[in-house]
């Protein structure tokens, strides 16, 4: 193998640059030259891309983000342009492809292995932490702690008001952000898609066991995505917003609503995601030069492992049922 392409897909990331600079340091290691693709499946179509020596991946591992940019690409669930993108790539000398994101990333690389032969190698890079055979995804850890630090101040102040706090975080299929967030910020409640019960009424009782209890104030972390009330007839805001609206309305509560938003992506990738994504570059380039093709990779009880690139279309992980009730045990 003389030559492979490396994008980066769907939503940036931090750890993203350390995968980067991992397949790009390693591919030189073994005389491999990388073509770096620009703005993802975008850039595949559009064929911009360039190369990536080693020297250009130089003081990126601490960077959040990617260099490589990346877009969302409707046009790649059209056949016929995945075929010419295929093409493309062959005719440009690209012998593999490494694709660092998400779920529909994957299944983008997975649809062009299947139908269109392209040996493709996938590196876990999305906040939500929601890919199936994984424990680990890039970004989470560092989105993670970016959320608990900024409730950790929402919380001063309110204990010092006695205020209860809506605090939106992302994940808009998925509650595993959510869920561990209010653990680790010692959060009164959290609302997230997958649960199982009225997320509502279960905040409700919750709150009104607090105040039985004495206790004031509140933080209740909401993922994005949670559907816990019927937002037609309210502002239209995010999920916190329309829980809040309804809180206000029924309960006359004085309450604030942050969403954390976007500063959830940003920011120096944590240690783990670091090395994490610098182990799985390395070992995706390795993969690729043994001959292996159509995995991504991962990890499972701490061990790095790889998943047949089809693995992708099965179910998505959901939050372990136990965490959401230890929420409500911890926050007595």
């Amino acid at each position: 193998m003389k030559r492979i392409g490396l994008l980066t897909s769907g939503g940036d990331a931090p750890g993203m640059n350390a995968a980067i600079r991992a397949v790009v340091r390693q591919a030189d290691a073994l005389d491999i030259e990388v073509i770096g693709i620009h703005q993802g499946f975008q850039g595949l179509v559009n064929r911009d891309w360039n190369p990536l020596p080693s020297r250009a991946c130089a003081n990126i591992l601490q960077r959040g983000g990617t260099i490589l940019h990346t877009a969302r690409c409707e046009a790649f669930h059209d056949p016929a342009v995945r075929e010419r993108a295929a093409s493309d790539l062959r005719a440009a000398g690209m012998e593999a492809l490494v694709v660092i994101g998400g779920d529909g990333s994957f299944t983008g690389a997975e649809l062009l292995h299947r139908f269109n032969g392209v040996k493709c190698a996938g590196i876990p890079g999305t906040i939500d932490n929601d890919l199936p055979g994984t424990e680990r995804t890039l970004g989470f850890d560092t989105a993670l702690n970016t959320a608990v630090e900024a409730i950790d101040r929402i919380r001063d102040t309110a204990s010092s008001h006695g205020r209860l706090f809506l605090v939106e975080v992302m994940g808009r299929r998925s509650g595993m952000l959510a869920v561990h967030t209010a653990i680790a910020c010692g959060a009164e409640a959290v609302l997230y898609p997958e649960s199982e019960e009225d997320n509502y009424e279960a905040l409700v009782e919750q709150l009104k066991s607090n105040w039985s209890r004495g206790k004031l104030s509140s933080i209740v972390v909401v993922a994005e995505g949670d559907q816990s009330v019927d937002a037609s007839h309210l502002m239209g805001g995010g999920a916190a917003f329309n829980i809040g609206e309804r809180l206000k309305r029924e309960h006359n509560l004085d309450l604030r609503v942050v969403v954390l938003g976007h500063v959830q992506r940003g920011g120096s990738p944590s240690a783990l995601d670091r090395i994490w994504g610098s182990r799985w570059g390395c070992e995706a380039v390795n993969r690729l030069a043994a001959g292996e093709d159509a995995f991504y990779l991962g990890t499972q009880a701490g061990q790095l492992v790889a998943r047949p690139l089809s693995y992708v279309l099965g179910p998505r992980p959901e939050p372990p049922k136990e965490l959401s009730a230890m929420v409500r045990v911890l926050a007595r």
